[in-house]
């Protein structure tokens, strides 16, 4: 996982701070182009860090996942771990359905919630 510092952060940082939102406004948000945003946008989806929302599959409403929020906490080690991915994911992110659902309690997230 290669983020490019501040961008995605602040991408991030955004989506997390006001909720789901769409590249002008990101633009807007974090002073960075429109075509900045819309450039990183759907590498940190690959990544797992947003996801694409909204009732149009081209709809470009992005909202920030659970790994998102993860990446955020952890950003001050981005620059000193050798595998910054495998450190948001957690020590059991390789086991069935336990990396996800220990993932998802360690930063007091409901199930239910993740799917609304």
């Amino acid at each position: 996982m290669k983020l490019r510092q501040p961008t995605d952060f602040l991408i991030l940082e955004e989506l997390e701070d006001k909720g789901r939102n769409v590249a002008t406004n990101l633009a807007e948000h974090t002073g960075k182009s429109r075509k900045n945003i819309n450039t990183r946008l759907p590498v940190l989806e690959d990544y797992g860090l947003v996801r694409k929302i909204g009732p149009a599959e081209r709809s470009g409403l992005y909202e920030i996942t659970s790994l998102g929020k993860a990446a955020i906490v952890y950003r001050d080690q981005y620059d000193e771990v050798d595998d910054f991915e495998t450190l948001i994911e957690g020590p059991n992110a390789g086991s069935a359905n336990g990396g996800d659902q220990q993932r998802s309690f360690a930063r007091g997230e409901d199930e239910r919630s993740e799917e609304q």
